[in-house]
């Protein structure tokens, strides 16, 4: 078992060395003076998740509407986004390169002590809120979320919860749900999973009792009936979405799985002013509009040094929850 271990881990920062490669590769071999020339766009996750989805999202846009001469989509999975976080910073002012960023980057920064932050990269803009379901199995006995409720207060370590990895959105809600019940977040049996996929199968293999994650992750599953979900974390009913909110089902819990770009650190100003304008001009079009309907995604469009105030205050906002809930 430990040399399966090591040997997994030595996988993965093999892996991440060179998907790093490969987006020094990207962004040095064409030297043009402008993003609007060629972009690319890291997703800090494995291909398939809610992260690559944003990012591969935003690239057929940026193709389709003309706003960068050629787009790419590079994957630097690992660590809830901190791994392509810090490949990110450290590349000083390419200019033709951004990393998508939203609320589990900020709880993996904590979770995992990490030496780089958000605080050391160039806010760009926060595109879209999307919001957690939890699921159960088809056959579960948690019919509504009152049952998982009473079943969390009564054994919340007997009560596993499948989600991403540690310190993201789906595990800080495991925590706050928890304690809206009147358990120990501390006392939560969370699986934490490297992406939806996984969480799918844990949660239908029974091996979780619940599943945390966005919307389109389990979407499939809810429409065939596979899975039932019981309740989104949106503090108001979302638009195409026929779930309760935590809170009408009596439980005072809400968050968003935020996303955005950031940029490297040393970028001029100019740099940075081209880079909002284009996803500006992303986020006006029609396209994307259409983007934000077909994946439950809300609008919630700031750029720059708002975009970066309300990193800083997220960031306050995510370090008293870990404390809180003592993770």
């Amino acid at each position: 078992m430990r040399r399966r271990i090591i040997g997994t881990i030595v996988g993965v920062l093999a892996g991440a060395l060179f998907l790093g490669a490969a987006v020094h590769a990207s962004v040095t071999g064409g030297g043009s003076a402008s993003p609007r020339t060629k972009i690319t766009l890291v997703a800090p996750a494995a291909p398939g998740g809610g992260w690559d989805a944003f990012a591969r999202e935003g690239q057929q846009v940026m193709r389709t509407e003309g706003i960068a001469g050629g787009v790419q989509v590079v994957n630097i999975p690992g660590a809830s986004g901190t791994i392509g976080l810090g490949q990110v910073a450290e590349m000083g002012d390419r200019h033709d390169i951004m990393l998508v960023t939203g609320g589990v980057m900020v709880g993996g920064t904590i979770i995992n002590n990490s030496q780089v932050t958000l605080e050391d990269v160039t806010p760009i803009a926060r595109l879209a809120d999307d919001f957690n379901v939890l699921v159960v199995p088809a056959d579960s006995p948690f019919q509504t979320l009152d049952d998982f409720a009473a079943a969390l207060a009564a054994d919340p370590g007997g009560t596993a919860i499948a989600g991403g990895s540690l310190g993201g959105i789906d595990h800080l809600l495991a925590g706050l749900l928890a304690q809206a019940v009147g358990a120990n977040p501390a006392s939560v049996n969370y699986l934490a999973y490297p992406g939806g996929g996984e969480v799918v199968t844990s949660v239908l293999s029974h091996t979780a009792a619940a599943g945390l994650s966005g919307y389109n992750e389990f979407r499939d599953q809810i429409e065939s009936g596979s899975m039932r979900a019981l309740g989104t974390s949106a503090p108001e009913p979302v638009e195409g979405i026929d779930l309760p909110t935590f809170r009408e089902g009596g439980l005072d819990v809400s968050m968003s799985n935020w996303r955005g770009y950031i940029a490297p650190p040393g970028i001029d100003d100019e740099t940075r002013e081209e880079l909002i304008a284009m996803v500006t001009e992303l986020r006006d079009t029609e396209a994307w509009a259409e983007v934000l309907d077909r994946n439950g995604w809300v609008d919630s469009f700031m750029t720059g040094d708002e975009f970066g105030a309300f990193i800083a205050e997220e960031t306050r906002r995510t370090e008293q929850i870990v404390e809180e809930l003592g993770l």
